[in-house]
């Protein structure tokens, strides 16, 4: 896989650097303030006996984390550290992930499904742990996208710890959700813009539903989850992000507060049930036919029981868009075939902190089996992935001169003060769609390499009615009077194929894909030379070795146009 290419940083950044820079300058006086006498004051107030309502989450929980934290191994964003009878909140944190992790609760879902007196006796003396070590303002356990996270676990799972605990430790857990809930109204528009924020607003008339404490706090948390959703989920009902991953989650949060409102007889706000009737066809539309989601933008495969679960509350059973403009990316479903193509530009702004360089990458399934695959994203577990899978040369694109249209920016002091932005020229990207007899067809255009190499880059995908043929065209326009190489600039057309699947080169040219259930697929070729390497997937957690297509080539002054088609075939 090619390296990712590293951007200078941008002048328009500076105004967002020096921001971020004047917030960090701030943070003692920030945490001196409000661990005060006066500011713990305002945390104050009518004290919750009781959670109204427990809502239903779909994360997927493990078993089997359950079972290492019951022999004292916490295992979290790819880390583990070995308690060995200590309190796991006084030992050292192996990365900031891990301690994130431990500080929002991700081991109580786990603790909850297991059940049992030890998993709940060890998630009451963890409780209780953290309840003791965060009396006061910290950071970063205190900080807003953490405090929602821990309160939406321990509102989803409160009833394991909470049904039969004495009275005292009842007594300090509901002061400290009291102080926590408090304190997420006043500090949650702080959380960064994007998923965080919205998770902060849903958490916030979250808490005002379930602890039946404050009927300001559930309005002004339903105030600033209607004003998230205006900004964050466009009208095709995508997330601003273009992640399908990030729309599932903010799904998820969506749900959750549906739920709660319903339970305690509250009308749902009309814009709120307008996000949802858009958001649940959306999820669908990046659905494949393993029941998880396609890997675009940042965003990994999900657990298909997850999103099958948030489906499930979905009483309009709302149907994928062929096209979604806002959102950019164009479906294509025919029999048991599927093919989606990313037509949009990187997101703006923080958004852009996840995003990928893959315009006119595309995926491609046959029944529950993905064949065609972008490589996927690196997450919380392998950080050291995170650059060169966002790099163009990690999808199913063409990729020149072994260089990605834009890249993250480099190690250092901008990048640990606003993220790991990907950045680039600005471009065009241009998509149309035709409904033919010979099925549909998609062409879309984007100039991500005008800038560097004065070349445009033009992808056909049709699909036969039957889902038995997925054929395309790839066009690389010289544009301009950019001087290029006498030798000409290399280009490479990328097909990263599923490691479930099987690649053999064919006898008769070309290549044979064998699918997990026998099925056969041929891949053939015109206009460029084709080889078999090697290429990562990271769908999930794991990282596993896959194989891609390529098709090689050189452009000069002149147009060069390459033909491929994916055919499904009898191989008995």
């Amino acid at each position: 896989m090619a390296a990712a290419h590293r951007r200078p940083i941008p002048f328009s950044l500076l105004p967002e650097i020096l921001r971020a820079f004047w917030h960090r300058l701030l943070t003692p006086l920030r945490v001196m303030r409000r661990r005060s006498w006066f500011y713990r004051r305002l945390l104050k107030g009518k004290l919750p006996d009781h959670v109204a309502f427990y809502p239903y989450d779909a994360l997927p929980r493990r078993l089997e984390d359950a079972d290492a934290m019951l022999r004292g191994r916490f295992r979290f964003s790819g880390e583990s550290v070995d308690a060995a009878g200590k309190c796991v909140f006084d030992l050292p944190s192996p990365s900031p992930a891990w301690r994130r992790d431990l500080d929002e609760f991700v081991w109580l879902p786990a603790l909850s499904s297991a059940g049992g007196d030890a998993a709940r006796d060890l998630a009451k003396e963890m409780i209780a742990q953290w309840i003791a070590r965060n009396s006061r303002y910290s950071e970063p356990a205190m900080v807003p996208q953490t405090v929602a996270r821990r309160l939406a676990h321990i509102f989803a799972h409160g009833r394991f710890v909470l049904s039969n605990s004495d009275m005292l430790w009842r007594s300090k857990m509901f002061v400290s959700l009291r102080e926590q809930a408090k304190l997420l109204t006043r500090i949650g528009i702080e959380a960064p813009d994007g998923l965080p924020r919205l998770e902060a607003a849903a958490v916030q008339a979250l808490a005002g539903a379930c602890l039946e404490d404050s009927a300001r706090r559930l309005g002004l948390g339903l105030e600033r989850l209607e004003e998230e959703l205006a900004r964050q989920i466009l009208p095709d009902g995508g997330h601003i992000s273009r992640s399908p991953e990030t729309l599932a989650h903010a799904y998820r949060h969506l749900v959750m507060v549906m739920d709660a409102l319903q339970a305690i007889d509250h009308d749902l706000p009309q814009p709120i049930r307008s996000a949802h009737d858009r958001m649940a066809p959306m999820l669908r539309f990046f659905r494949h036919g393993d029941g998880a989601l396609a890997l675009f933008n940042g965003g990994r495969e999900s657990d298909a029981r997850m999103v099958a679960a948030l489906l499930a509350r979905d009483e309009v059973r709302g149907q994928p868009f062929a096209h979604a403009p806002h959102s950019g990316y164009q479906r294509m479903a025919a029999a048991r075939t599927l093919a989606i193509m990313d037509c949009g530009k990187p997101p703006e702004g923080i958004h852009a902190n996840g995003a990928h360089a893959g315009a006119l990458s595309f995926e491609f399934s046959h029944g529950p089996h993905r064949v065609v695959v972008n490589c996927g994203a690196a997450g919380s577990r392998n950080p050291r992935w995170d650059t060169a899978l966002r790099a163009t040369a990690a999808h199913s694109t063409v990729t020149l001169n072994d260089t990605s249209y834009a890249g993250v920016i480099g190690e250092g002091f901008a990048r640990d003060l606003i993220g790991p932005r990907l950045v680039g020229q600005p471009f065009a990207v241009e998509t149309s769609r035709r409904e033919t007899p010979q099925g549909a067809i998609v062409e879309g255009r984007h100039e991500g390499y005008v800038h560097d190499f004065g070349v445009a880059h033009e992808r056909t995908l049709s699909l036969s009615p039957n889902g038995l043929s997925l054929s395309g065209v790839d066009r690389l326009v010289p544009k301009g009077a950019m001087r290029r190489p006498r030798d000409g600039i290399p280009f490479a057309v990328r097909f990263h194929i599923h490691p479930d699947v099987r690649v053999s080169p064919s006898q008769g040219g070309g290549v044979l894909l064998k699918l997990p259930n026998g099925d056969g697929w041929r891949f053939r070729c015109g206009g460029a030379q084709i080889s078999i390497d090697e290429s990562v997937y990271l769908g999930a957690d794991m990282v596993r070795k896959a194989e891609q297509l390529v098709l090689s080539g050189t452009i000069r002054n002149e147009p060069v146009e390459i033909g491929w088609m994916f055919e499904q075939i009898n191989l008995a």
